[in-house]
Parts: structure tokens; C-alpha cells; sequence
């Protein structure tokens, strides 16, 4: 096996801790020896052992002098887990092969520094690119603190997102529609308005065995949320956290209804209002804290305007279905007055184009943001 196929091994690794290592990175790693693989890991689950452990303990014999492949330069600090390092030098590894440098302070730089003071050969930034690709969402939160955001909407060819009468299921097919779940467990947090709640009564939840759940995240300005909803019904299993105006705690009203939704089992957070609702900016700091590094936006027309106004989306996915609606009353995907001038758009960069059987799917990095894909 050429050594690029073992790096390619280690990225195909890490991809099958998708969902499960946030805030984590994704990570793999593989053994080496005389030329063949002995032993290969990833990074499965936050808070468990990281891929080089994962990789080592995998080893069919005895790894010393062996070169090991990994993703991401190895950690250097205790956190969950002790320091990779320490085990790359314990088990008397010769040489390490690091894909992507760690953003991360506690790293950046020392773990590959520290392999090196011990005699261990490193060389950096092999296959860089294709490394980097694996945690745009990782690099984005661990430097900012703040979730990396993706926004998602499907519409027609003529840029219709419902009928004029609203009806909108089903504008893509069934391959694109699973596409969707597989986004759902990939990212921490799915959030959607209230117009989407009343207007659908959706789970949001992620509909493949044994994929990750997603935190439900409402913006409810006013606490509208029915308690009969599929979302409020369900909020024992699945999580959910509704986000409403400070303004509405403070009417008896307002209390009385978070105390209710509370004990249906959801998280209610008040935050100061902003153009008529839940500052944007204040909850992504707010979600950040609570350790969710990524957040897919998954709102109707006004909260499309909302995010995209408030700067704090990354990524974009639209799905186009080859179907044409017509109707200046039909909805599209971003709704609101609309800017003034061309050159006071959203700007966006091309980041890869995919067939869905007769759908596609086009994803884009927002200018100024990462030029990593997240696939």
C-alpha cells in the first residue's frame, strides 16, 4: 500500500466518528510497519480515547519502530483523556505522519514539537487539504467558542421553497430528503422558527438507526409553541430547547407557560431581544458555552433572513429539485425586504456540487469563513 493510501485509510477512519466526537475533532489514525498495516483507530465518541490510543491498542504486534499515520497532529495536554503523545512515545513509534495542524492552544504546535524532542521523525502537513476537510466545524468552534452554522433549504428550479397556497411536500425526492437526515446526525444542534413549528408540526429529529440525536433548538419569541406539538410530545427523548425574548419572561403569562414546557421536559432560555427577537449572535455564544460546536439551520424564509443578517452563517446547502412552481406569491427561501444594491449580498464560494438521483445539491462557503467543505 503507497503511503497516500494509508493517510487516506486514517481520513476514512475519522469519518465514522461522525456525529459522536463533538465537541472533539474527527481523527484516525494507522500503524505501520515493514509496510503493512497493524493496527488502526478513530476517534469514536467525546469524552473516550482519541485515535492514536484507539490505533495503538489495535496493534497486531509490537508497534516500536513503526510510523504512524494520523489526521490531526497528536494532543499534548490531559483533558478527557491523557495526552496522545505520551503513549506515540511510550510505545517507541519512529516516525509520525500529521495530515492537519491543531487550531487549539493547548496543541498548536507542542504535540509535534514534543515528538520531536524525543527522537521521533515528524513531518507535517501531509495531505493536508484532505485532513483539513474533515472539521471545519472543529477548527471553526475551538478558535471562536462559537458553533460552526450551516444553513440548509430545499427548492424548486425557480426558487420556490412552498406553493402559493404553502403546501411544500414533498419539492425534492427521497434521496435528498435522506441526505437531510444524514445532516441531522451530523451536526450538534438542528434549529427551525416557530412559523415552521405551527406551519408543519416537525420532529426535527434524525431518522437513521443509531445516529445521533440532535438538540432541537426553537426560536419562539413569544412562547406560541403549541404543548401538543410532536416537538414539546416528544421532548423526554429527544432533546429540545426553546428560546424566547426576555421580554416574555417577564409576563405571569410567560412564566407560567416556560414552567409548563419544563416540565414537558424542554430547556427554555430567555435571551435580550433583537429585531423582534431572540438575539442571534447572544445565542450562538450562549450555545457555544454549552458545548455545541454546530447548528443546522433548518427555518422557513424568516429565519433564513434572520441568520443570514445576523452574519453567523458558514456553510450553505441547497437542494434543487427539478420542478417549477411559478407564483409571485409562493415563498422562497429567504424572505424579508431584500437588500438594496447587488454588491450588498451574501457573498458565497462553490464548495462542491452533488446528484441525488434528480436532485442536486450545491454547498457553499460563505466569503470570509473557512473554505472547508464539512463532507
Amino acid at each position: 500500500m503507497a503511503e497516500e493510501q494509508f493517510m487516506k485509510r486514517a481520513i476514512e477512519l475519522a469519518k465514522q466518528g461522525v456525529g459522536w466526537t463533538a465537541p472533539n475533532p474527527l481523527v484516525g489514525a494507522v500503524v505501520v510497519k515493514n509496510g503493512r498495516v497493524i493496527g488502526e483507530g478513530y476517534h469514536r465518541k467525546y469524552g473516550e480515547l482519541h485515535a492514536e490510543r484507539n490505533a495503538l491498542a489495535a496493534c497486531t504486534e509490537d508497534p516500536a519502530g513503526a510510523t504512524l499515520y494520523v489526521t490531526l497532529e497528536p494532543c499534548c495536554h490531559y483533558g478527557k483523556t491523557p495526552p496522545c503523545t505520551e503513549i506515540i512515545i511510550e510505545k517507541k513509534i519512529a516516525k509520525v505522519v500529521i495530515g492537519s495542524r491543531d487550531p487549539n492552544p493547548k496543541v498548536a504546535g507542542k504535540g509535534a514539537r514534543i515528538l520531536r524532542e524525543h527522537g521521533i521523525n515528524v513531518v507535517e502537513d501531509y495531505m493536508r487539504e484532505a485532513c483539513d476537510a474533515l472539521n471545519p466545524v472543529f477548527f471553526h468552534y475551538i478558535t471562536t467558542k462559537t458553533p460552526y452554522v450551516v444553513l440548509k433549504f430545499a427548492m424548486t428550479l425557480d426558487g420556490k421553497i412552498a406553493t402559493r397556497t404553502g403546501a411544500s411536500k414533498w419539492i425534492t425526492g427521497e434521496a435528498a430528503r435522506n441526505h437531510v437526515h444524514q445532516l441531522r446526525g451530523r451536526y450538534a444542534g438542528i434549529l427551525a422558527g416557530i412559523g415552521t413549528v405551527l406551519a408543519d408540526d416537525p420532529m426535527l429529529n434524525c431518522r437513521i438507526d443509531g445516529a445521533h440525536q440532535p438538540l432541537r433548538i426553537i426560536l419562539d419569541s413569544h412562547l406560541r409553541i403549541p404543548m401538543g406539538s410532536r416537538l414539546v410530545r416528544s421532548a423526554k427523548e429527544y432533546p429540545l430547547l426553546i428560546v424566547c425574548n426576555e421580554s416574555t419572561r417577564d409576563r405571569e403569562e410567560g412564566t407560567n407557560r416556560i414552567q409548563k414546557l419544563e416540565e414537558a421536559g424542554a430547556k427554555v432560555w430567555t435571551l435580550p431581544e433583537k429585531n423582534g427577537h431572540p438575539d442571534l449572535n447572544v445565542l450562538m455564544q450562549r450555545l457555544g458555552e454549552e458545548k455545541i460546536d454546530s447548528v443546522l439551520i433548518e427555518g422557513g424564509g424568516t429565519v433564513n433572513e434572520a441568520v443570514l443578517k445576523a452574519h453567523i452563517v458558514h456553510h450553505v446547502y441547497a437542494y434543487i429539485a427539478p420542478k417549477i412552481f411559478g407564483g409571485e406569491d409562493a415563498k422562497t427561501p429567504v424572505e424579508g425586504s431584500g437588500i438594496r444594491l447587488p454588491q450588498e449580498c451574501a457573498k458565497l464560494r462553490l464548495a462542491k456540487i452533488t446528484v441525488l438521483l434528480n436532485d442536486m445539491l450545491l454547498e457553499y462557503d460563505v466569503e470570509g469563513e473557512t473554505e472547508c467543505s464539512p463532507e
